[in-house]
């Protein structure tokens, strides 16, 4: 009964971001628990990479070549997908890029970047996936990765704190206008966990003293997100919609 909960056997899978980092792990997990995964990025060898990993696990998977915040390539990543297994009914949109740097010293075309990626891209990915959801008559799960700092702020990391906020309000906004097409949305809210964008920080002095500062004294472990996506994901999450699932070892807990 449990193990069915949990089961994603039958479901399509698109992840995006999934070339590295929390993405890859991701596919990986859902792909383990039975999804048949679309793998979506711009790196095509890095998911052609994954694919054969996901295969050689005895999953099922394909890669797809996509930019988030060109509406046209992930219409086109979604056509494959249900030419290749059907319609798509779990979407992770995963897809971030970050910028360190004082409010004071953030210039308009990096502001932007920041924001096409984390906040155009998590609108392009899921209102695409969900308007043919709606069109096939059929439920499905949204899951949007946002971010601990979109509950709360650190210095230098304006751009990405303020998308990663928006991200959480998108969420909510798209649970209330889908939920009447049976299509449940919630946010991932990571606190920090070592990937190819935080690598260099975290081996530094400074990002060793924060390790440090942390109530768990470690950063995440990216495969301890594979429980929650799947919950998310599955029907083990069905009457949630709507929420911000927040895995950061206590960190948001903490009293500034």
């Amino acid at each position: 009964m449990i193990d069915n909960l949990f089961s994603l056997n039958g479901r399509v899978a698109l992840v995006t971001g999934a070339s590295s980092g929390i993405g890859l792990v991701i596919a990986k997990g859902l792909a383990a628990a039975g999804a048949k995964v679309v793998a979506v990025a711009r790196r095509i060898e890095r998911l052609q990479e994954l694919v054969r990993d996901i295969e050689q696990s005895g999953g099922t998977a394909l890669a797809a070549l996509a930019d988030v915040t060109d509406d046209v390539s992930i219409e086109r990543a979604f056509d494959l997908a249900e030419q290749t297994f059907g319609t798509v009914d779990v979407i992770v949109s995963n897809a971030g890029v970050t910028d360190a740097r004082n409010f004071l010293k953030v210039d308009p075309a990096a502001r932007d970047a920041v924001f096409d990626t984390n906040v155009r891209g998590v609108w392009n990915v899921g209102q695409i996936g969900a308007r043919r959801l709606a069109a096939a008559g059929k439920g499905g799960s949204i899951i949007n990765v946002a971010s601990v700092l979109g509950l709360g702020v650190q210095p230098g990391l304006a751009s990405y704190c303020a998308s990663k906020g928006a991200v959480i309000q998108l969420t909510r906004a798209m649970a209330i206008d889908l939920t009447k097409h049976n299509i449940r949305v919630n946010a991932l809210a990571p606190g920090w966990f070592k990937t190819e964008l935080n690598d260099a920080f975290f081996e530094s002095p400074e990002g060793l003293d924060r390790i440090a500062q942390m109530p768990a004294r470690r950063l995440g472990r990216i495969e301890e997100l594979i429980g929650p996506v799947v919950m998310l994901a599955s029907d083990a999450g069905s009457f949630m919609n709507g929420s911000v699932v927040v895995v950061d070892g206590a960190l948001n807990a903490l009293v500034a």
